[in-house]
């Protein structure tokens, strides 16, 4: 997979956790700005509404990729880790509600989820490593597109486990440069 030089070595890494392979594959995909929307952004919500118990649809109000994304993404990521609805929080869009996802996370490691403040809301994604003050995370509606960003560690509000059987041998800290890009407001 062609991802950026400083995170190449996820390529190569043995024990990766599932959701991280998941979430790579996605990497690279851009809403549409304005009018329009990403066919592929419309059938992560496609996907996991067909998933749900009849009538009960775990997305709603999701008609655009204008619309903050980035809780849709850890949805679709999160559900296809074990192709269970029941791995979704209620409300997947609102990124907040993701701080009720699986177990508090001693620390932050390689998979899990991370829930951040921002201006108007919140901002979810997946912990690939830190530098001394930023975590670097993989996620959804970063600049528009599924991508790396580092985001100030001091905005994060909860960090949380994915519910293993088997913890991946993958699954620690990484330390990595303080280089790439920085977000201020991811919307």
């Amino acid at each position: 997979m062609n991802l950026p030089t400083q995170y190449q070595w996820l390529n190569e890494l043995r024990g990766l956790p599932n959701a991280i392979k998941l979430a790579l594959a996605e990497y690279g995909v851009k809403e549409v700005v304005g009018k329009g929307s990403t066919k592929t952004i419309i059938d992560w919500r496609d996907e996991l509404n067909g998933a749900a118990p009849a009538g009960k649809p775990i997305v709603s109000g999701f008609s655009d990729d204008d619309i903050a994304w980035c809780g849709l993404f850890a949805a679709i990521i999160c559900y296809r880790r074990k192709e269970k609805i029941a791995e979704v929080v209620k409300d997947p869009l609102w990124a907040r509600n993701w701080a009720k996802y699986g177990t508090v996370s001693p620390v932050a490691s390689l998979g899990d989820v991370l829930v951040f403040v921002r201006n108007g809301g919140g901002h979810v994604g997946f912990y690939i490593g830190e530098d001394k003050a930023y975590y670097h995370v993989l996620g959804g509606n970063q600049s528009n597109m599924v991508c790396f960003t580092r985001i100030l560690k001091s905005r994060c509000i909860a960090v949380r486990r994915p519910p293993y059987a088997t913890l991946p041998q993958g699954v620690q800290r990484y330390h990595l440069a303080p280089t790439g890009m920085v977000s201020k407001n991811e919307s």
